[in-house]
């Protein structure tokens, strides 16, 4: 039996019954292994511990701990009184007040997992209070959570930079544009809804007092992103650099500012992020030796042999995101990244597209299967927070899903979006 197809065997059946991810992608890459006599059964430890051995991933665990400790110190419940006093005497308050927080909270934690099970916990059930659906609440907030792989600092773009050697300060320039313009799309989806069910979920406006008193006490969180952004976009620090930037600036939050963070939280935290990077830099390793073995028979090759002819940069473009949003339904995101974001770089190269804009298109496309069942990781905490099932939501989170995908082809007809940010980038 060929062994590419013996690898994508094994691990569709293995995923069918249940096995996790990352062992998926071990086990299938043992009988290739086993077949081959030119492969060394330690090539599984080599090139596992080849894929973790980038110093741009080291950014990964200090970006998530960065997260964690801010969640921690109050950030979270200080962003959402800032954004209830901005935003929530428009019409859809409440709702609106998720979409922006989860813009906020993007900015510090750079995971979308982390943004719906801080902001939802709270955001659900004040929304489900003002009138609007348990279906609802619960898509909107998975939706507004996909920003947080989008906006930086982004956990994803920092792979997909290490994985495809992108300039990851360019691609975190490239993503706010985006990041933006789904957060309008959903805004702008909320004001619709409100409107066919005839529901306000406003309150009066906060007075000029209250506003000033919730900005200066979220401002420290929200300086944050500002200075991790401008610090690699300017080329002060590396994404690595920065990431260990925010762990200090977390800390003096949580200790010297908000005085809500103690040391036994903090340990808490330390042993909560080490737990989650295990199971994401697992995650990336066992992808890196399967991707290495479908280099090593030539599949990227031929992939890239196959779309030689495809000139137009458009069609080219569409066809990975199709793929993204099909491979988005059953994996996540950072194992695809790393199976698939080398595979196109030849034909993207020959089509003359800009690297950072196929960087964001795919990372775009990759953070929609968040919300897209059966894997849709964001909709399944969300749902789990209000308490139904999965495919009670579904039907309110297809039509944001829609919204979103407007966006998408927006970034796929209109390069400048992205092109344009990343070149102000040293």
């Amino acid at each position: 039996m060929d062994p590419v197809l013996l690898m994508f065997i094994v691990f569709a059946v293995t995923i069918f019954l249940g096995v996790p991810i990352a062992f998926c992608l071990i086990l299938a890459t043992i009988p290739p292994i086993l077949m081959e006599p030119r492969l060394a059964e330690i090539l599984l430890a080599q090139r596992i511990y080849n894929s973790l051995d980038s110093f741009v991933l080291l950014a990964v665990p200090f970006f998530l701990l960065a997260g964690n400790l801010m969640n921690a110190s109050g950030v979270t419940e200080r962003l959402i009184r800032y954004a209830d006093a901005r935003v929530g005497h428009i019409r859809g308050g409440i709702a609106h007040v998720n979409v922006f927080v989860s813009m906020l909270f993007a900015g510090v934690s750079g995971s979308s997992t982390a943004d719906t099970a801080g902001v939802g916990s709270v955001l659900i059930p004040a929304m489900r209070s003002k009138g609007f659906s348990a279906p609802f609440s619960v898509a909107i907030t998975a939706a507004s959570s996909v920003l947080g792989t989008i906006i930086p600092p982004s956990i994803t773009l920092v792979v997909w930079g290490a994985v495809t050697n992108t300039s990851v300060a360019q691609l975190f320039a490239a993503g706010i544009i985006p990041g933006i313009l789904i957060a309008v799309s959903q805004v702008a989806y909320i004001l619709f809804w409100c409107h066919r069910n005839g529901l306000s979920g406003a309150h009066e406006k906060a007075p000029k007092a209250e506003r000033r008193a919730a900005f200066l006490a979220a401002a420290p969180g929200m300086l944050l992103p500002l200075i991790l952004i401008g610090g690699i976009m300017f080329g002060i620090a590396t994404p690595t650099e920065a990431s260990v930037l925010a762990v200090v600036y977390a800390l003096i939050i949580g200790f010297f500012v908000y005085l809500d963070l103690t040391p036994r939280a903090f340990w808490a935290e330390l042993i909560n992020s080490a737990k989650l990077v295990s199971l994401s830099l697992f995650c990336l390793g066992s992808a890196g030796l399967f991707a290495w073995l479908l280099t090593y028979y030539g599949v990227p090759q031929a992939i890239a042999g196959a779309l030689t002819g495809v000139d137009s940069p458009l069609v080219l473009l569409t066809g990975i995101a199709l793929v993204c949003l099909v491979l988005g339904l059953f994996l996540d995101a950072l194992v695809i990244i790393i199976i698939i974001g080398p595979l196109f770089l030849p034909a993207v190269a020959a089509s003359g597209i800009d690297p950072v804009q196929y960087g964001i298109v795919a990372c775009v496309s990759l953070s929609l299967g968040l919300v897209t069942p059966p894997y849709g990781l964001c909709l399944l905490i969300a749902s789990a927070i209000a308490k139904i099932g999965m495919h009670q939501a579904f039907a309110e989170m297809a039509k944001i899903f829609g919204v979103m995908l407007v966006v998408l082809a927006l970034l796929i007809l209109v390069p400048q979006l992205t092109t344009l940010p990343a070149a102000l980038v040293r």
